[in-house]
């Protein structure tokens, strides 16, 4: 310990790197997490990694890399030592998603990170694995595919995907829920109560609606109940691919005399989840009691409390005065529209500011481009012609449409989640309010990405004739006032 101690202050943040991938978090027999250093995964990381240890390329990223391929090289006498110390990084990643599950739900919900260990921490530090029993960290790497998406994002999905830790979370009452959970598990007729009743749709659309949903049952639904009939799939739902979308565009077309496309349909179906969303908003604040809409579909979805069974005769809230509901919505789609309109100028104004350090005619250039991206509906070979750039792939690194639809979601949810827990103290009391904060920011979240998710897939799929998605549209307004 005298040694850490007297280390220059260009060692550390290195040297912690590094003590992940040859000490083991643990729990002892009475159940208490410990901490466990590997003397030979010590040895042979420090031996491996000595020419790096105090250079900048020193990064999780680099060590992985390395890791993974001595240990895929069975020929080498050290593969299991890589192996371990690859296990010991995987025991530090679980403790992390057993501490942020906790920060999420565990204070409504009843449970700490240390409830969630037992379940995920059992690796014994051996380097060979057992005949009888494989470990949940072996498991994680074992499924691990390096270009499909980096080890701390699949051991969070791995940790989340377990199935002694969901059942226990369901016990305390929460499940997995997406947008296409929510489509799944609602029946057309529910719709007639809560888009009438509740949201005043018209007749007319409200038959859009229901149709739309049963065509969305037809054709995503029934393919997901053939794969779980054939054990192919028991993970989240996933968005609809653009085959599906295409054939429910299909039997739109072919009972009905109006035109389709394919981002119509998404974003007609992720506008029916968010009027149940919203709905469910409400209900939470109304903090009526819940229950599982159906128990076949819980694998489906993503931490959310339970919300309203399908035959309950609470589908829709009793008040003294429909108004207030009214008032409600009104008031929170205000604020969603404005918090996503400021979100856009301020990722907009930061990204601008950082171009300009480095270079005035690039942060002129990503102005043009998001304009000719987004309001357009130019391709990015198009785009690289009037920018007098070398070819698409330079627009890309311009514009980085991902890391721009990332840092405009979290800043949405940033500013969304403070001014909607306040409006809700206008609909609930102060006891259920601190109750509803974890469920709040959880829902906003879900409706953010869906706003998000629209955006992805109209910027794969680019083109003058499809319909724009909200957020290119807000931003397309945004960009008409600079």
């Amino acid at each position: 310990m005298g040694r850490q101690s007297q280390t220059n202050h260009e060692e550390p943040s290195n040297h912690m790197i590094g003590l992940k991938y040859y000490t083991l978090v643990m729990l002892n027999s009475t159940g208490k997490r410990q901490i466990r250093e590997i003397e030979g995964a010590k040895i042979f990381f420090t031996e491996t990694f000595a020419d790096w240890i105090n250079t900048n390329n020193f990064s999780d990223v680099f060590i992985q890399k390395r890791l993974l391929e001595l240990w895929q090289n069975n020929s080498s006498p050290s593969n299991l030592l890589a192996q371990r110390c690859l296990l010991c990084w995987i025991s530090w990643q679980i403790e992390q998603v057993c501490f942020s599950l906790e920060q999420q739900f565990g204070h409504f919900h009843g449970f700490t990170h240390s409830d969630l260990l037992p379940y995920v921490l059992d690796d014994d530090g051996n380097l060979q694995t057992s005949a009888n029993y494989q470990c949940w960290s072996r498991e994680i790497l074992a499924t691990f595919e390096p270009d499909k998406s980096s080890l701390t994002t699949w051991t969070s999905r791995k940790v989340r995907q377990h199935r002694e830790l969901n059942k226990y979370l369901l016990e305390c009452g929460l499940y997995l829920v997406s947008d296409w959970a929510i489509l799944n598990d609602t029946k057309p007729q529910q719709l007639a109560k809560i888009l009438g009743e509740f949201h005043s749709l018209t007749d007319l659309e409200i038959r859009q609606a229901q149709n739309l949903l049963s065509a969305y049952h037809k054709i995503y639904r029934a393919e997901r109940f053939r794969q779980r009939a054939n054990s192919q799939s028991k993970s989240k739902c996933q968005s609809p691919t653009t085959q599906q979308l295409q054939e429910i565009v299909e039997i739109l077309q072919a009972e009905s005399v109006s035109k389709f496309s394919i981002i119509s349909v998404l974003q007609s179906l992720q506008t029916i989840a968010n009027y149940l969303r919203e709905y469910r908003i409400h209900v939470r604040i109304a903090a009526l009691p819940t229950v599982s809409l159906d128990a076949e579909l819980h694998e489906n979805s993503t931490f959310l409390e339970m919300i309203p069974a399908s035959n309950s005769e609470n589908l829709l809230i009793s008040t003294d005065d429909d108004n207030e509901t009214e008032a409600f919505l009104k008031m929170y789609r205000n604020q969603f529209l404005n918090c996503l309109d400021n979100a856009l100028n301020t990722v907009v104004d930061l990204r601008m500011k950082k171009l300009q350090k480095k270079d005035i005619n690039k942060a002129k250039q990503f102005l043009i481009g998001l304009q000719l991206f987004h309001c357009q509906r130019l391709s990015m070979g198009k785009i690289a012609q009037q920018l007098g750039l070398r070819a698409q792939d330079a627009v890309a690194r311009l514009l980085k449409l991902k890391e721009f639809r990332a840092d405009v979601r979290q800043e949405i949810l940033v500013k969304l989640q403070a001014q909607v827990i306040e409006l809700a103290q206008k609909f609930s009391t102060p006891t259920k309010l601190k109750k509803l904060e974890s469920q709040i920011t959880e829902l906003l979240d879900e409706q953010i990405n869906r706003i998000i998710s629209e955006a992805e897939v109209e910027a794969a799929s680019i083109q003058n004739n499809a319909d724009m998605s909200y957020f290119s549209q807000r931003l397309c307004q945004k960009l008409g006032n600079r």
